[in-house]
């Protein structure tokens, strides 16, 4: 039952249909989860880096030194660039296909290339070191191809400590696969 004066039933009433709502555009590269807490912090490090070199280069444009302005403000970008791109890393879907972003590369598979998006128990590493240890990852493998690597597991930057994080991206992203491949 309906209450009289509310707009709930007007979204009710197209996701009942199978239509799309406006605002679930599957054609836009969406992430879908959150960017953990760790790659969160340590972006928010960078920064605040980033901060201090710029107002390193303030302090040495003021005193006159331009050179060394100059050297500090670029090396605030490049922080400030690598920050960004740690913030893409993950796994990304559209209506389009797939794609997985690791700091310096990106793939992306079409979803008719998708063979299969499954969890294994394997060993991975933590937080991308080298030390590994017993964990889950999201397996993605292309059509006659070889798998992709491993991007999302239950150690990485996303989801170490978060397990149920893990598995409900890991169930989102395996949704997706079903629904388009």
């Amino acid at each position: 039952m309906s209450l009289p004066y509310s707009s709930a039933p007007a979204e009710t009433d197209d996701l009942a249909a199978g239509r799309p709502l406006p605002h679930l555009e599957q054609d836009r590269w969406m992430r879908p989860y959150r960017p953990g807490p760790w790659r969160v912090a340590t972006a928010a490090l960078a920064l605040m880096l980033a901060s201090y070199l710029m107002f390193a280069a303030l302090i040495m444009a003021a005193a006159a030194d331009t050179q060394g302005a100059g050297v500090c403000l670029l090396a605030a970008l490049l922080v400030i660039a690598a920050a960004l791109r740690l913030l893409r890393v993950g796994v990304w879907v559209s209506g389009k296909g797939l794609r997985q972003t690791s700091y310096f590369s990106t793939v992306t598979v079409p979803w008719r290339k998708v063979a299969s998006v499954r969890t294994a128990q394997q060993p991975v590493r933590v937080l991308g070191l080298p030390r590994s240890v017993q964990g889950q990852a999201l397996i993605i493998s292309r059509k006659g191809g070889e798998p992709l690597r491993p991007q999302l597991t239950d150690h990485n930057a996303d989801f170490l400590g978060r397990v149920d994080a893990f598995d409900m991206a890991a169930d989102a992203i395996e949704g997706w696969a079903a629904e388009l491949r």
